[in-house]
């Protein structure tokens, strides 16, 4: 079974992963690494060339191969899982982890990520706080009707999170009772 963390762009995803994957000794996947090592080019410069759709194209070939490894970790994209298909590729092996965080929080954190040079392209050209508060309202029922598990990340930080993570997932258990342990931690 493999663990697949989702949520909105910095929400702690592949942070998150890059712990996780070294406390519980499994390998990390992170799509959007991924995409760079088979295409050559990193996200901002597959929309430039291609748009949205193109980089999505990308996306889902590669969570298509993922879908057929077990026993990994895998952080998806922000929007990866707005794709049904990839939704039905990942959810035969996976147990999604929706991580959250207030759209201040993402805001602020956006802007500290692209200050340091990590460039996030912009979904719609809007000013970054109003971008986060319009596209979580769109996905923020997408998230919630995926998750197996949901973990706020707004107020903790990568070992915080990891730690919550690693105390309710269950041994090896089938979805019936992790789907018993959905509630938001």
């Amino acid at each position: 079974m493999n663990i697949i963390l989702t949520g909105y762009r910095c929400t702690g995803k592949t942070s998150t992963g890059r712990r996780l994957s070294a406390r519980l000794g499994r390998p990390l996947f992170d799509t959007d690494d991924l995409i760079l090592h088979r295409t050559g080019r990193t996200v901002e410069e597959i929309v430039a060339a291609g748009g949205w759709p193109a980089f999505r194209d990308a996306e889902r070939a590669v969570i298509r191969n993922l879908s057929l490894l077990d026993g990994g970790i895998i952080a998806t994209g922000g929007g990866a899982l707005l794709d049904p298909r990839n939704v039905e590729y990942l959810r035969n092996n996976g147990l999604f982890i929706w991580l959250v965080a207030d759209a201040a929080t993402i805001a602020g954190r956006l802007e500290k990520d692209q200050a340091s040079g990590n460039r996030r392209p912009s979904l719609s050209g809007k000013p970054v706080e109003q971008e986060v508060q319009e596209i979580l309202a769109q996905r923020e029922p997408i998230y919630r009707g995926i998750a197996d598990l949901t973990i706020d990340t707004a107020s903790r930080g990568v070992e915080e999170v990891t730690t919550a993570i690693c105390r309710r997932l269950p041994a090896q258990a089938p979805r019936a009772e992790w789907n018993a342990h959905r509630k938001e931690g």
